[in-house]
């Protein structure tokens, strides 16, 4: 596979050129901004920390790939986003269902079967396209927030799917909508899934801190 093989599969890209897709990379600054506030918000929280540097690197990522726009940039773009997402599994199972250390890895790992069986599904969906791939993740935040019911935090998920599905929306519709909309609409999916991260975040440090008396 070469690495340096240019992948053109936004809106916006008319062609090559760092800045061929001046929208899509400069709103993942959206993601550094949000990862950083987050982190300054997160003091004696480690594991909120680690997520909010994960958006600052998800921002740094995306970047790339909507400058350099190669595989090995894609590749940049994807790893921090499922570090993310399998790093916040593991916060939740540990810290909110208060399950053990192994236990939460499992878990964690369930993720991967749990995308492998759900994602050929959502590919039916029409107009979905590429976007199935991200689709499990608010299906399944979904069903936590469901399970969780009626603790606070069930509302708190219950929103970020909803982020999440909107974000997603915007996403599945940037190439067909092209011939409507010049600009696309990739770099909606951008800016709401930096609002949804940070939520996502803001979720667990509210449970945190509001555990922390009880764990005392």
């Amino acid at each position: 596979m070469d690495w340096a093989t240019q992948v053109d599969s936004y809106c916006e890209r008319l062609g090559p050129g760092l800045w061929a897709e001046p929208l899509n990379a400069l709103t993942n600054g959206a993601f550094v901004l949000v990862g950083l506030w987050m982190f300054w918000r997160s003091g004696g929280l480690p594991m909120a920390r680690v997520l909010s540097a994960m958006i600052v690197a998800i921002g740094i990522g995306s970047g790339l790939f909507h400058t350099y726009a190669t595989r090995w940039a894609g590749l940049a773009d994807v790893l921090p986003i499922l570090g993310f997402i399998l790093t916040y599994i593991f916060a939740i199972h540990r810290d909110v269902w208060r399950q053990g250390a192994l236990a939460s890895m499992l878990f964690t790992a369930g993720f991967i079967p749990f995308a492998a069986v759900t994602v050929p599904l959502f590919a039916v969906v029409p107009g979905l396209g590429s976007s199935a791939g991200y689709a499990p993740v608010p299906l399944l935040i979904a069903i936590h927030a469901w399970l969780l019911r009626p603790a606070p935090v069930a509302r708190g998920l219950a929103i970020g799917a909803i982020l999440l599905t909107l974000s997603i929306t915007f996403r599945a519709i940037d190439m067909p909508l092209c011939g409507v909309i010049p600009i696309g609409t990739h770099f909606l999916w951008h800016l709401l899934n930096a609002v949804m991260l940070g939520w996502m975040i803001a979720i667990y440090r509210r449970h945190m801190l509001a555990a922390a008396p009880a764990r005392r």
